[in-house]
């Protein structure tokens, strides 16, 4: 598996706020990672550092190149989608799709169309007479129509009602993931990507809290729901979180055997969601 983005020791200062504090991170390719955090975490300075847009201090590569001194060229073979689709509101959708054909080499009409084809988007509307969810698929059916090696996808169905927020998932994975192509995704509606990541990333605070594939993370955490009884008992196995749902204990561990957890309760696989709950608080300790 070749490696599209090898990130060592990146800082990045605003002030004295440390957006980024040694941050060190690699993705292959082929693989769709979710990059998730609170507010304030370094997720989006991260990213501009990832697509040229901030300078930052360590080493960072992305397809062989240094993105901010190689911007122009990595351009090319980099799509981004942002939490807020800009386009002008005056642009009719038909001069949109045109104009990306113009100016961008890797752009496919064809699949541009495909993804229009979907919706209910006049082509000869203007994007003033679309509403935020229209102007959204359109923004999507644009980026994701050039052919490109990496998908950076910040919020990328913020305004999307669920029905069109699913379609949009499901496109990725038949229309546009192969071997070849990652996606690097952030957003906060993590039980809506969970299903499709290959990879997990925390950050919090400017530092990686958890870096590890989905399948890694399958085999070392573990989700307890144990009646009141058997509580004390579980808490002697060090869980990372402890919470109460309808009477019961819900503990989360890490690394612990699952057989002994077995004999206290239900074992379970913890939801990416109370993963980083747990994970937050920890780091927070």
């Amino acid at each position: 598996m070749a490696t599209l983005i090898e990130a060592k020791n990146l800082t990045k200062s605003y002030g004295t706020t440390r957006a980024l504090d040694g941050v060190s991170f690699n993705v292959g390719s082929g693989r769709i990672v979710g990059l998730i955090g609170p507010n304030g975490a370094g997720k989006t300075t991260a990213l501009k550092a990832v697509l040229g847009l901030a300078r930052v201090g360590g080493s960072l590569d992305v397809l062989g190149l240094n993105p901010y001194a190689d911007r122009n060229e990595l351009t090319k073979r980099v799509s981004f989608i942002a939490d807020v689709a800009v386009l002008p509101r005056w642009l009719r959708v038909h001069q949109a799709v045109d104009f990306v054909a113009g100016v961008h080499p890797r752009f496919r009409r064809d699949r541009c169309e495909q993804f229009l084809a979907r919706t209910t988007i006049k082509r000869t509307s203007r994007v003033r007479e679309l509403s935020k969810g229209m102007v959204t698929q359109l923004h999507l059916a644009l980026v994701m129509a050039i052919d490109a090696q990496l998908l950076v996808l910040d919020e990328p169905t913020l305004g999307l009602d669920i029905l069109s927020r699913k379609a949009f998932y499901d496109s990725l994975l038949s229309d546009y993931m192969d071997e070849e192509r990652t996606i690097l995704v952030t957003t906060h509606q993590v039980e809506e990507v969970e299903h499709i990541l290959t990879d997990l990333i925390f950050i919090d605070r400017g530092k990686i809290v958890l870096d590890s594939t989905m399948d890694d993370i399958a085999t070392t955490y573990f989700q307890l729901i144990a009646p009141p009884d058997a509580a004390e008992a579980a808490r002697a196995l060090k869980p990372l979180s402890e919470r109460q749902l309808l009477g019961r204990h819900v503990f989360l561990y890490e690394g612990a055997d699952p057989d002994a957890l077995g004999r206290l309760g239900e074992v379970r696989r913890p939801s990416v969601a109370d993963l980083f709950v747990a994970k937050m608080k920890g780091g927070a300790a």
